[in-house]
């Protein structure tokens, strides 16, 4: 898991490669996925790089793969995915995979080509045995009415030039069948009614070579007399694109030559099955190992990509980079480096040095599959800044948790555990699955934060004693029946005295059962989460501010604690957690057994007492109460806590300005003493140059700092101003904004209470076998509205409202975020990323 605390500790390394090892050291670089390259050519285009013609050469490779896919699937062909453990070939195996990609494509293409030649061939013949066919029977009736009182036909052969004026010509062909109602209309028209059209609906498509789809057609003949009409006619054929064919007139020719169609038809079938299986053949032979030819030429190609960022270095001949490297990994980095030499068998090792910068190196938190998604969730408010405190280590255990107290429901919880627990186990199989879902991909990358969300749910449920709306009484109540059967027959609605029922022992786990058949049920529930909300609140807000000394700490500010940290935690502690304590001294002091001072109707409003302290009010006890505080020297301790309050604002305001002022002018004054003064004459203390270097990773710029600004107590002061001013005012809305935990969790007790009565519970009304299929239907509503209302919709609110509470009023309290991103050169991710895009 690595150091999850914090990021990892990063150096800058320069690589010295040799060139005839290079290839093979990247190689191993590239599976090991630990160092992020720096293109030391940012000034030279993409053209004029080193490595420009192999990466050239290898976008041909991945373009013949592309093709041979593409005709896979064109004949539905599924292509294996390789193994893993697929290796980088060398270059020899690379050129003989550049030769083999082409001998297929070639052969591909031109079987292919025979293919669409042959089709059209045989498309061509089928629709001539069409047109014999159905033009016989037209033929023959206009033969028998063209007939003269000479006995002689008076249609002539197409094509010919008729001996008589009165005999007729025709044109026969095909033509696609949505066309032939404005072929029919356009015939017309230039002819003013004087073409005889006949046509007759082909029953079966016919397959477009060209594009595979099927086309139905209509055969036509169409008749006309003299030369001008046969000339429009053909022109129109033209037009509409329709495929004219010899047709003799003749029925002994034209059965002859039928005859002749259908034989050449079944040679050409016999040729077309034997292309078909030999392009099968080629196909099936690639299919094998085409996605692992995948893999390796997107491997080379990334290598030749990233020896392009490398600067070659004539004069000692060697290939020099630059990268960061986690300091963990720097002895793996320099065993990949002399494996990758050993392999081709170089006399001089490529190695690698660590060199000194003042640059802000990339954040980089090693994750497992576990805490990989709650890494996410804290990366995308924004990138830790370098060796900042990394909140996602908490994160796993305070997001599922504060969810949990929003969707606090035994039932509810078991069905959200599993789902998680499906796709936890199912993980492997599930990875298989491409599907370009977006939602599905969220839930299945965040399947182990959905699994806690619901095991927490299931915890407070029990805590909430809450099952699907229902009480469960597990342990016994502790609260007994103090009326007789009389009493209990001649009233609905009875008053349980502590006195009398309560047992003096509390219910062992959660929330006694008997409240669930209170009338104050939501009385007693909502002043139970309200407060239980503002003390969760308060003890997550405190922990932030506690969680800014270790940042102090590792950037060696120091007085920052004193300046910041200790007014922060006083400010908070002395006003929002002090009226945490005055509700839980409530809940522990005031109580029906004691009928002196502590009867609870002397227990004090929190939020009024609360208000009294911060304007300095005071207000008589109740009647038949003592004091309207509760332990003695409570206003004096009020007043302390609210003067210290105070005190902390202008400490917080006036402080680090004041201290880094003193300090700057400090250092201006050894540098002039010591003659090393710089040109702006100033020297910026750590503090200052940190926060240009935290300003610097935040805008993208990785550089050295050529300029730095000087100084200024006015700037600063602003920035004070500003930070103070809303950390003072953030303090209460923040804690107001821990109020959604009460409001949500309320929400889903009542919304699963409503459902309970006003749908379910109405299925119990019903007697008989009616009453049977009534309540198999009515829980077949249940069950899908408690799924989509209480499951789907209420928690993806109760996880937005908890996503909010961590980036604001947690996160906030210590939280930098304006790092970047560790991206480091490996194959897996290039891989992931290429198979992204394909799908997209």
């Amino acid at each position: 898991m690595g150091n999850f605390f914090r990021s990892e500790e990063m150096v800058l390394c320069q690589l010295f490669l040799q060139p005839e090892a290079a290839y093979t050291s990247i190689a191993q670089l590239g599976e090991m996925g630990v160092v992020q390259l720096r293109d030391l050519n940012g000034d030279v285009s993409s053209f004029q790089r080193k490595f420009v013609a192999e990466v050239r050469r290898h976008d041909e490779l991945e373009r013949k793969l592309r093709y041979i896919h593409a005709e896979m699937i064109k004949d539905g062909f599924s292509v294996p995915e390789a193994p893993t453990e697929t290796k980088v070939p060398n270059p020899r195996e690379s050129t003989d995979l550049e030769a083999h990609l082409e001998k297929t494509e070639s052969e591909l293409m031109e079987v292919s080509q025979n293919a669409v030649n042959l089709k059209n061939n045989f498309l061509e013949l089928t629709e001539l045995r069409h047109v014999l066919e159905k033009t016989k029977g037209f033929f023959d009736e206009q033969e028998s009415s063209a007939l003269g009182e000479s006995g002689k036909s008076l249609i002539g052969e197409e094509g010919g030039q008729p001996s008589n004026r009165a005999r007729l010509g025709f044109v026969a062909g095909v033509i696609e069948r949505e066309r032939v109602p404005a072929f029919e209309r356009m015939l017309w028209r230039i002819s003013r009614g004087n073409v005889f059209l006949r046509q007759a609906e082909l029953p079966e498509p016919l397959e477009d070579p060209n594009t595979g789809h099927q086309i139905y057609k209509t055969v036509f003949v169409a008749f006309f007399q003299g030369d001008q009409l046969k000339s429009r006619v053909r022109k129109v054929c033209a037009g509409f694109h329709a495929s004219i064919y010899p047709c003799p007139h003749q029925p002994e020719e034209r059965a002859a030559t039928l005859e002749g169609v259908r034989t050449r038809l079944a040679d050409l079938t016999m040729v077309l099955n034997q292309t078909q299986d030999h392009r099968l053949r080629v196909l099936t032979s690639a299919a094998k190992d085409l996605h692992m030819w995948t893999v390796m030429v997107r491997k080379i190609k990334a290598i030749y990509h990233s020896l392009n960022m490398f600067n070659m270095d004539v004069t000692q001949k060697c290939l020099i980079g630059e990268c960061w490297v986690p300091m963990l990994d720097l002895q793996r980095v320099r065993q990949a480096l002399a494996d990758g030499s050993r392999e081709v068998g170089s006399s001089i090792p490529s190695f690698l040095q660590v060199i000194d910068t003042d640059e802000v190196p990339p954040t980089y938190n090693r994750t497992n599959k576990f805490t990989k998604a709650f890494q996410k969730l804290i990366d995308s408010y924004g990138v830790a800044t370098y060796r900042e405190v990394n909140p996602a280590l908490y994160t796993i255990v305070t997001f599922p948790f504060l969810f949990a107290v929003m969707f606090g429901d035994v039932g509810h919880g078991i069905i959200v555990a599993l789902f998680g627990l499906w796709m936890v186990l199912k993980e492997t199989s599930l990875m298989k699955i491409k599907t370009s879902s977006e939602f599905w991909n969220i839930l299945f990358g965040g399947r182990y934060i959905i699994l806690m969300m619901g095991v927490f749910s299931i915890y407070t449920g029990f805590i909430y004693n809450d099952f699907l709306s229902r009480g469960m009484n597990i342990l016994g109540s502790r609260w007994v029946n103090p009326y007789n059967e009389s009493t209990l027959q001649d009233n609905e609605n009875l008053e349980l005295n502590p006195y009398e029922a309560y047992q003096d022992t509390p219910y062992p786990f959660g929330i006694d059962p008997i409240w669930m058949l209170a009338e104050n049920k939501i009385i007693f529930l909502n002043s139970y989460k309200m407060k239980m909300s503002i003390i969760f609140g308060v003890v997550h807000m405190i922990f932030g501010v506690c969680l800014s000394v270790v940042n102090h700490r590792y950037y060696n500010n120091k007085m920052y604690i004193l300046l910041e940290f200790v007014p922060q935690l006083l400010f908070l502690v002395l006003l929002f957690a002090y009226m945490a304590f005055m509700m839980i001294i409530k809940w522990w002091l005031y109580g029906p057994f004691d009928v002196q001072k502590w009867t609870p109707g002397c227990a004090p409003s929190i939020l009024i007492t609360f208000i009294n302290m911060m304007l300095q009010s005071k207000l008589d006890p109740l009647p038949g109460c003592e004091s309207v505080f509760m332990f003695p020297y409570q206003y004096e301790i009020q007043l302390g806590f609210l003067l210290t309050a105070l005190a902390c604002v202008p400490l917080m305001l006036f402080g680090k300005p004041i201290y880094l002022s003193i300090k700057n002018s400090r250092t201006k004054k050894r540098a002039s003493l010591s003659g090393h003064e710089n040109p702006q004459g100033i020297e910026l203390t750590e503090e200052i140059g940190l926060n240009l270097k935290k300003k610097t990773a935040a805008s993208g710029g990785h550089g050295d700092h050529g300029d730095e600004e000087e100084f200024s107590f006015g700037e600063e002061m602003v920035h004070q101003s500003i930070h103070t001013i809303e950390y003072v005012l953030s303090t209460v809305s923040h804690t107001a904004s821990y109020l959604r935990l009460w409001a949500l969790s309320l929400a889903h007790s009542q919304l699963s209470e409503v459902l309970w009565t006003k749908v379910l519970k109405i299925g119990f009304t019903f007697k008989g076998y009616p009453g049977a299929i009534a309540i198999f239907l009515i829980f077949a509503a249940w069950a899908g509205m408690t799924i989509a209302i209480l499951v789907l919709m209420e928690g993806l609110s109760a996880f937005l409202h908890t996503l909010r509470l961590h980036w604001v009023e947690f996160m906030s309290k210590f939280y930098q975020g304006e790092g970047y991103a560790f991206a480091p050169f490996s194959f897996k991710k290039i891989l992931k990323q290429d198979s992204t895009e394909e799908e997209g």
